[in-house]
């Protein structure tokens, strides 16, 4: 069966971290950036990693971080995963020797092929709304026939996914992941665990639909 996988990202509590991974996430995201309402210092990190069990990846959201910040987060959070969200150059990225993805701005426009042959060696594209001004976590959908047609690096969907539309996102994209942070809270920061069971939920129903689908063809 194809399996999407799932990150719950903007984890602030260790209580929302246990929530999601009883829930069946894939992977927890966390923010190092200051401005987000979000955002996590190193000490929450720590104690939001410790809830956290084995195979299941902890992933660090960075917005042009200088790099001795980023290294220093690493020295002491148990990242998998780094999340870069601004202008970082490919080498900056791949520089901390973590596996790591990058966040592409969705608009009008935008050349999904030039941007995966420049960052070639990220392990994917994530893939969220432009708005002027913000990096990212909008909580806005973009057109998803923006990101149709084939791409050499695995896609990881975000920007405005919730229960209600994941299902239709997945149908129109079958991506490697979906990435959901104010589609599954009850306030910024703040997870819902009947909202994350919902979207979970939603998103293995959409899995099975699209395998039983290829199977009658």
């Amino acid at each position: 069966m194809a399996y999407t996988r799932i990150k719950i990202c903007g984890i602030t509590r260790e209580q929302d971290a246990r929530l999601a991974v009883a829930a069946g996430a894939d992977a927890i995201g966390m923010v190092f950036y200051p401005p987000s309402p979000r955002a996590v210092s190193v000490e929450q990190a720590v104690a939001i990693a410790a809830t956290v069990p084995p195979f299941v990846s902890l992933v660090g959201l960075f917005v042009n971080l200088a790099a001795q910040d980023v290294a220093r987060i690493l020295e002491h959070v148990p990242l998998g995963l780094l999340q870069f969200h601004g202008d970082e150059s490919p080498g900056f990225c791949r520089a901390f020797h973590r596996p790591w993805i990058k966040s592409v701005r969705m608009k009008e426009g935008t050349d999904l092929l030039e941007v995966a042959r420049r960052y070639s060696d990220a392990g994917g594209l994530l893939l969220d709304t432009w708005r002027d001004g913000v990096p990212g976590g909008t909580g806005e959908v973009f057109d998803w026939r923006l990101a149709q047609g084939g791409l050499p690096l695995p896609v990881v969907l975000a920007g405005g996914l919730s229960a209600q539309n994941v299902g239709a996102a997945i149908n129109s994209l079958q991506p490697a992941a979906v990435d959901v942070s104010s589609g599954v809270e009850s306030a910024p920061g703040v997870k819902d665990a009947q909202k994350i069971a919902r979207f979970v939920a939603a998103v293995r129903h959409a899995d099975a639909t699209h395998q039983g689908y290829e199977h009658d063809k």
